[in-house]
């Protein structure tokens, strides 16, 4: 199909309604959102926070590590790093075993911005898992998890 070609209206309607990557992105932006929201008291975006809640570890994780479960680059992981090192909630330091690796430490004050936080991340939980009615959200959840 070249450029020139028309491209068929109902070829749109088709991808709006069956597009798996445009609905989990609505969904996810929404989600956020609601998230966002309810942890703006506090002071942290649902990003933030679940940036944060990987670092709560008994031994600082490397950038790779967190990069990974966050399915996030490295570059885009050192850049959402910047704001939470600027307020003293994270700090990045060289790791001992190989200084060419970095840890990533959550200080005392990241912690309790995760402890204040956390209240709002189970009420959004608790007004979107109803919507889910119920088992919905674990199937969910390990539907999620399998893609990823």
């Amino acid at each position: 199909m070249s450029n020139h070609e028309p491209l068929p209206f109902e070829t749109t309607i088709r991808v709006r309604d069956t597009c798996l990557c445009l609905h989990l992105q609505r969904a996810a932006r929404a989600v956020a959102r609601r998230f966002d929201e309810l942890m703006r008291p506090v002071g942290l975006t649902s990003g933030q926070f679940s940036l944060l809640m990987s670092l709560n570890r008994t031994e600082p994780p490397t950038i790779r590590s967190v990069a990974e479960l966050l399915a996030m680059d490295r570059t885009t992981l050192t850049a959402n790093l910047k704001p939470l090192e600027r307020r003293g909630l994270v700090r990045v330091r060289v790791d001992q075993a190989d200084r060419r690796n970095r840890r990533l430490v959550l200080t005392a004050r990241g912690r309790a911005a995760l402890i204040a936080a956390l209240p709002a991340w189970e009420d959004g939980h608790a007004l979107i898992e109803p919507v889910l009615a119920g088992a919905k959200a674990d199937r969910l959840r390990a539907d999620l998890r399998s893609l990823a």
